[in-house]
Order: C-alpha cells, then structure tokens, then sequence
C-alpha cells in the first residue's frame, strides 16, 4: 500500500468517525474489502478499542476473515457493517459497479463507505488491472447503487492521484 493511501484513509476516519458516530455503538463494525496485507494494511487504523475490524478478499490468506468465493457477492447481511473500506482493489475488479453494489449493501443505513482508488498511474496486474477513476465515476456509481456521494477528492501526489470517495446509504 502506497503511502497517500493509508493518510487519505486515515483521513476519513478522523472526518467522519466522530464522537457523536461512535458513542452509540458498543463495536464499530469495519469491513475492508480486499484487504488482504500484502504490502500494507488499514488494520493499525482502526486499532482502537470500540472497533472490530475484519478482511474480506477472494485470497484464502493469512488475515482473511472473510474468504469470497464469489468477488461480487460478500456473505454477510444486508445492513450489518458500521463502515465500509476499500483501497486499491475496484481498479483490479473486472465488474466493478458489482462489487460497489454489494459493498453498499452490507452497509448500515447510517454506516459510512471510503472508498479509494487510482485516478493515474502504471499497470499493475494483480491478477488484472483494468480501470483508473475520476470524479464523475463516484458521482455514477452512487447513482446506480442508489447510495449517496458524501465528498470526494482527488490526491495529487504521484503517480497514482489518489480519488477518494465518502458515501452513505443516508439520504
């Protein structure tokens, strides 16, 4: 995981997991898609006590909480995650609204969704790498999905121009 990638994550946690998000919660349920550690993780971000933090990745890896035998389906309930993650994954997603689809709907009505992915950047097959993200594709994806874009923001630093996007299922 590149350095921008874990600051922007740790970003939204600090925006948006607020006193006033977490207090009514005993455990805050944090779910990474595609989080397998390979050369990095979201983990010591959501260290903290109250959090309960758990990998799903199509990898039957070290770490994995959660192994998806189909990438675009998750096994959990509808509305039973507190906060969505996902870094560096949708690029290597060949049906990518399926897999954001499916991260919305396990998604609490008032859970939040951070989602980072390349805007630029070199080809990096793991095992494909078939898309680069702009604005306009969170603005989209929000609308198929029927979830809200929050805010988003592009990362300038090179090479892989960080987009970073906030959503909610909250109207």
């Amino acid at each position: 995981m590149h350095p921008s990638s874990y600051e922007n994550m740790e970003k939204c946690r600090d925006k948006y997991l607020t006193p006033a998000f977490l207090e009514p919660r005993a455990q805050v349920k944090v779910l990474d898609i595609g989080g397998v550690d390979l050369n990095g993780s979201y983990k010591p971000i959501f260290s903290a006590p109250g959090f309960e933090y758990a990998v799903a990745d199509i990898s039957d890896a070290e770490g994995v909480d959660v192994v998806l035998k189909d990438p675009y389906y998750i096994p959990l309930a509808t509305g039973s995650v507190d906060v969505v993650i996902s870094g560096q994954m949708l690029e290597h997603c060949e049906f990518f609204w399926q897999s954001f689809t499916e991260m919305v709907r396990v998604l609490k009505p008032d859970g939040y969704f951070f989602l980072i992915a390349p805007s630029s950047g070199p080809e990096h097959r793991f095992p494909v790498d078939c898309y680069r993200f702009y604005p306009d594709s969170y603005a989209a994806l929000a609308k198929f999905a029927q979830c809200q874009l929050i805010e988003h923001w592009v990362d300038d630093r090179e090479p892989w121009h960080d987009l970073v996007g906030v959503f909610t299922k909250a109207a």
